[in-house]
């Protein structure tokens, strides 16, 4: 399967950057898989989990708060609002990141307020 240049930004740094098969992104428009020759595209990204694949297999998993994806025939640049690898993650980052999503969640004034916190509440807890 051919490859392309993935990368992973968040506002602290980069998270990951080289060359892969597959990734699915949580759009929010719902999931979206990029391929090696991907029509050029700009999608918003809901919180969820990013699965990097090497096959059929995931090879890496990286939680996201939201944010933006530029979508080229050869490259994928992934802007995150917040970023969380979740190998390296341990399980108090990942219920840190949970209680912040729950306070979102009661804090929510709209439903697009309640809808996002509820995405990232469901992406959490499937880690």
């Amino acid at each position: 399967m051919a490859e392309f240049s993935f990368e992973l930004v968040s506002p602290e740094r980069v998270l990951m950057s080289e060359s892969v098969e597959h990734v699915v992104l949580p759009g929010s428009e719902g999931l979206l898989g990029v391929l090696s020759g991907h029509s050029p595209a700009v999608a918003t990204l809901k919180p969820g989990v990013i699965s990097v694949l090497s096959g059929s297999t995931v090879k890496r998993k990286i939680y996201v708060r939201g944010g933006f994806a530029e979508i080229n025939p050869e490259t994928v640049t992934v802007l995150a609002e917040h970023a969380v690898d979740t190998e390296a993650a341990d399980k108090d980052a990942i219920s840190s990141e949970l209680s912040v999503a729950e306070e979102d969640l009661a804090d929510a004034s709209d439903d697009d307020a309640r809808y996002i916190a509820q995405s990232a509440i469901d992406a959490l807890k499937s880690l």
